[in-house]
């Protein structure tokens, strides 16, 4: 089954390949077309012209030759009749008119003794006077007026006419001064078949000259659309990131100007995004040198400020009255600068891309509890998270992004924070809300940005401005994401959706160590 399978969708590859190259957005159909357009409009054209041309001469070749030896007949046969002849004499004129080079057949009529009208017919009555229109017989009839510009009281006349699918030259003229009135018909069938012939020639070879179009347009595109294709192709490469991809310019024209801008762009773009990645990887190290040599002093202060933290909390009267507010300030500002040490060396080692996920199968309800219980937050956080619901992902990652939109929401939103988890099959999904204020309009698109604050008028928090960030890393690690909302019933909503079994990125635990939370631990940062 898998071969037949597999030569459907070859198939069905080659058909939506074939059918994207014929339609009509694609330059080379439209190509093809205008040019077959323009070859057969002057095709068409000239083999109209051309057949309009042949036609009136070739029906004016003989109808003049036709009409000549008819004229000449009857100025010569039908002129030397006597006034009143017989039928028998009109009869012996008719054939003699009729026995010419461009064989027409005669008809003469006159009046003989008696005052009747007789008849000579060349070929024995198949040419007869109801064959010769009235108008033409009218015409041939009618007496004119001698003047100066004409001398003859009747003139040669003809016309053509079909008759049975079959064309035919009528003509007709009375012998001046009393005599016989002459009709002759000619056909014009193999003339007519003449030019069928010559419209089937000019048919083929309007045929061929659009069939010679549309290779030529077809030759024309591909030369224009392969410097275009190469240009398209370079510019898909140059998006994905492949700085260093250049066109082979070779000639003068449009296309090789455009081909030596885009060698230009595409080399000033990779000097210029050299130029940003040198800055920002000297700034990523930087803050990791710095956050690094911070942490060295940072233990020691952070290990005289615990020692005094717990000399005021025992109330033995070793401190001072007057510095406790001090030393209070010290240890929470110690605090809060180890917090933000932690968290950029965690930024650091998100944007350097080494952050790496340590996956277990948990109870998600039991994390959750945990995280809870670890930050003394049982009675501020209402939890709704049924038991058994198990996700392979990394639980240290998981607590540190708990850790922070619980905490958050105490902090903005104030209790009591309810914690909510669902199961959507593949999908995990926490929501935590709290029933604050809400987040402005303006200030929701901005609540994952680093260092961000909603407010200006106090841009100096307790919180980093990182901990929303780190938590949203933490989620796209594990292949999720978080977004932000207000709940129509009030208070701001933080949903996180986690796939169920995570990708393992790398086996190493991070330069934190697992005991070492995102958020400094216990006390998450997140300024919304």
């Amino acid at each position: 089954m898998t071969a037949p399978r597999g030569r459907v969708r070859g198939w069905a590859a080659a058909r939506r390949t074939i059918l994207a190259g014929l339609r009509f957005t694609s330059l080379r159909l439209r190509l093809v077309v205008v040019f077959g357009l323009v070859a057969l409009t002057a095709a068409v054209s000239a083999s109209g012209i051309a057949y309009w041309l042949n036609r009136e001469a070739v029906l004016t070749r003989t109808q003049d030759a036709v009409l000549g030896d008819f004229q000449q007949a009857m100025q010569t046969r039908a002129s030397t009749l006597p006034p009143h002849p017989t039928q028998d004499e009109l009869q012996r004129a008719a054939g003699q008119m009729a026995n010419s080079s461009q064989r027409f057949s005669v008809l003469l009529l006159a009046e003989d003794g008696d005052g009747d009208t007789v008849r000579g017919n060349s070929d024995l009555d198949t040419f007869t006077l109801e064959d010769v229109p009235a108008s033409l017989r009218k015409a041939v009839n009618r007496e004119q007026e001698i003047t100066s510009n004409n001398k003859y009281t009747y003139h040669l006349y003809w016309q053509r006419i079909v008759q049975d699918d079959k064309p035919y030259l009528v003509g007709g003229a009375k012998v001046i001064g009393g005599g016989p009135t002459g009709y002759m018909l000619k056909s014009l069938e193999p003339e007519a078949k003449d030019l069928n012939s010559l419209a089937w020639s000019l048919g083929i070879a309007t045929g061929l000259a659009l069939i010679g179009s549309a290779l030529l347009a077809q030759a024309a595109a591909t030369t224009v659309l392969k410097p275009v294709h190469r240009l398209g192709i370079a510019a898909r490469r140059l998006g994905e990131g492949k700085l260093d991809t250049r066109l082979r310019v070779s000639g003068t024209d449009e296309l090789a100007d455009l081909s030596r801008t885009f060698n230009r762009t595409a080399e000033s773009l990779e000097k210029r995004v050299a130029d940003m990645s040198a800055r920002d990887e000297a700034s990523r190290r930087f803050v990791a040198d710095m956050s690094h040599e911070l942490r060295t002093p940072l233990t020691a202060i952070t290990a005289v400020s615990e020692v005094l933290e717990e000399e005021l909390d025992a109330e033995s009267g070793s401190v001072d009255p007057m510095i406790e507010s001090a030393v209070r300030l010290v240890v929470s500002e110690t605090r809060r600068l180890n917090n933000l040490v932690e968290n950029l060396m965690e930024v650091t080692r998100f944007d350097a891309g080494t952050a790496r996920l340590v996956l277990d199968t948990v109870d998600i309800a039991d994390q959750i509890t945990a995280c809870i219980d670890a930050r003394a937050w049982l009675d501020a956080v209402d939890l709704d998270a049924p038991r058994g619901i198990m996700a392979h992902l990394d639980p240290r990652r998981l607590d540190v992004i708990l850790a922070n939109l619980i905490g958050n929401a105490l902090k903005h939103g104030g209790s009591p924070v309810r914690v909510r988890v669902r199961d959507e099959g593949d999908e995990l999904v926490i929501e935590v809300r709290d029933h604050g204020p809400g987040i402005p309009e303006d200030v929701l698109p901005h609540v994952f940005d680093r260092f961000y604050k909603a407010s200006a008028s106090r841009p100096r928090s307790e919180g980093s401005g990182l901990g929303l960030s780190i938590a949203l890393e933490n989620a796209h690690i594990h292949g999720g994401g978080i977004t932000a909302a207000n709940s129509p019933e009030g208070g701001a909503v933080f949903t996180l959706r986690l796939p169920r079994g995570s990708s393992e990125l790398a086996d190493a635990e991070p330069a934190g160590g697992p005991g070492k939370p995102d958020d400094g631990g216990t006390r998450p940062e997140g300024d919304a």
